[in-house]
């Protein structure tokens, strides 16, 4: 009576550190005035100001989004009186061009009562450091199943099953503020080194092999 082939499990992995692809950072400007229409004519003005400069920077925006706008009122403690309005609009930027980040970022943050933030490092959704990293996953799965059974004196004969077990990858990013005043002069030189991103992959594969030779 014919018996199954024996099977062998095993998990690849692969681990990479790749340059990164994108940067993102966030700016944000404000307004504070005792009349409502005054701090939001300030806050237009100052995000006009920011849309302006991104407008100027070319092909180093790939992408702007302004995501979180905000006016509040500032009330006394022992009532509802109104003792001030407070209002910021946010912008989310991303850039391709690295060399220019960092000059990009300081123009910004020399604005009006404008806070730059970030940046952020990522890769594209796309990127083909993904698709190597599994590739290198599946070969190393391999690998260890042939390694498993040499070790028996067989060999691999067939893959029965494999699944995806690798864990999703989280962007890294380094943190900064820069605080605009409007300060005179020209805005200083700012050097960034980005940050490599991490790309894993992991696969579970199950293998059929040649009878083992256990003598």
């Amino acid at each position: 009576m014919a018996t199954d082939s024996p099977v062998v499990q095993v998990r690849g992995e692969a681990y990479r550190e790749v340059p990164p692809e994108l940067a993102r950072f966030a700016v944000t400007a404000t307004a504070r005035d005792r009349d409502r229409e005054a701090t939001l004519t300030r806050l237009a003005e100052r995000a006009a100001a920011v849309r302006v400069l991104l407008d100027g920077s070319g092909p180093t925006v790939a992408r702007r989004e302004t995501g979180d706008l905000r006016v509040r009122p500032e009330t006394r403690r022992s009532g509802e009186r109104v003792v001030a309005w407070h209002g910021s609009v946010t912008t989310t930027v991303t850039v391709t061009d690295f060399t220019a980040l960092g000059e990009l970022m300081l123009r910004l943050a020399d604005q009006d009562q404008v806070e730059v933030a970030g940046p952020w490092w990522e890769l594209r959704p796309d990127s083909p450091a993904h698709r190597e990293a599994r590739h290198a996953a599946i070969g190393d799965a391999l690998l260890r199943a042939r390694e498993y059974a040499e070790a028996l004196g067989a060999r691999v004969t067939a893959l029965i099953e494999l699944a995806d077990a690798g864990p999703a990858d989280r962007p890294m990013f380094a943190r900064a503020a820069f605080a605009g005043g409007g300060a005179g002069g020209g805005a200083p030189e700012l050097e960034l080194d980005p940050q490599p991103q991490t790309v894993q992959a992991a696969v579970q594969a199950r293998f059929t092999i040649s009878a083992p030779v256990l003598d």
